[in-house]
């Protein structure tokens, strides 16, 4: 008698590398309409552009290593990547540092290292470095808000701005500092927070403005999790080590460290805590190093915002717990069934 064993998984709940990927890239769109209805809607044409180059990208990397382009591409990855690579910029970035960046993170971040599952970094947050360190001054001019005292950046601005340049005179009419670089900078100048926290560049939590975004972001990453595509843990860990941290120093002296809402409803933060930090490739895969590295990513960020040269540091916190990863992996590994200490 004839007898076939299938293995397992003998079932399957439907779900697939492509389904997770789109449905992260979806919860994505609420938070992009609201980024450009209340900030520039130059974030749609950064977004757009980011995609077109992904695409291309890695359709030449799967030719060349003789890999088939459309299935792989089908996967929704490299489309993911682009969005969360748009997220980083400013909506004025030219056109050829999009390119740059998005070229560097598909090629030699992703392709180098073997393609999807293989990459030590996260692609999106290692291109976003590239560029900040090599084109700082390209990447320096966020949108101003007319409520701020800006002229207002429609898209045909937005448009000339990021494929034609214009002079300097005319850029700085349409641009400010950021609320975490408005505030860094005037702490540097010796400025107590109390002197400056009722300019209109902030709103009730965070920046005006920046804090509703991050609020869409929040609705979508907590669906993510409702859905178990992301696990809740990592995002409740990354945000309560900001929230302590931040807390503890803003008991200290209000005067000098911003108030843990500020650090939490600045966009990067609940960006990063529900769609960068909970990516699966980079980030540690046991229960504890899971903790561990939302963790890390919520303290390093906050000392960079606090101490570092940069306004924001959550790109370069995930670079740096991606470093960490095989060490989190390998000592927080959980003991089988049977093995002992000595084992």
């Amino acid at each position: 008698m004839s007898r076939t064993i299938n293995s397992s998984p003998h079932r399957h709940d439907g779900s697939s590398v492509a389904n997770i990927m789109r449905e992260v890239c979806l919860l994505l769109i609420p938070g992009i309409l609201v980024y450009a209805w209340l900030i520039s809607p130059g974030v749609i044409i950064q977004c757009l552009l980011a995609v077109l180059f992904a695409v291309i990208t890695e359709a030449v990397m799967l030719s060349l290593r003789g890999l088939p382009v459309k299935m792989f591409l089908s996967d929704y990855s490299a489309v993911l990547t682009a969005l969360l690579f748009a997220l980083t910029l400013s909506p004025f970035t030219p056109w050829w540092i999009n390119l740059c960046g998005i070229v560097f993170a598909i090629s030699l971040v992703k392709h180098a290292f073997g393609g999807l599952g293989n990459n030590l970094f996260n692609p999106a947050m290692a291109g976003f470095v590239f560029v900040l360190i090599l084109f700082p001054a390209g990447m320096n001019h966020w949108p101003a808000l007319s409520a701020h005292g800006g002229e207002h950046a429609g898209l045909g601005t937005c448009l000339k701005i990021i494929f034609t340049g214009v002079d300097l005179i005319r850029l700085d009419a349409v641009t400010a500092a950021t609320p975490l670089d408005f505030t860094q900078t005037r702490i540097s100048g010796m400025y107590m927070i109390s002197e400056f926290s009722d300019m209109p560049v902030f709103g009730s939590l965070a920046g005006a403005g920046w804090e509703w975004v991050a609020l869409a972001f929040l609705i979508s990453g907590g669906w993510l999790a409702f859905r178990k595509i992301i696990y809740w843990q990592v995002p409740v860990a990354l945000i309560s080590t900001m929230f302590i941290i931040s807390l503890v120093f803003y008991w200290f002296d209000p005067d000098v460290y911003a108030s843990p809402l500020f650090h939490i409803f600045t966009v990067s933060t609940l960006l990063g805590a529900f769609f960068i930090a909970t990516e699966p490739v980079s980030s540690a895969t046991t229960p504890l190093g899971r903790l561990i590295f939302a963790a890390g990513i919520g303290l390093l960020t906050w000392v960079i915002r606090t101490w570092g040269a940069y306004p924001d540091g959550m790109a370069f916190a995930v670079l740096i717990m991606n470093c960490s990863v095989p060490l989190l992996d390998h000592y927080t590994r959980p003991r089988v069934l049977g093995e002992t200490l000595a084992d």
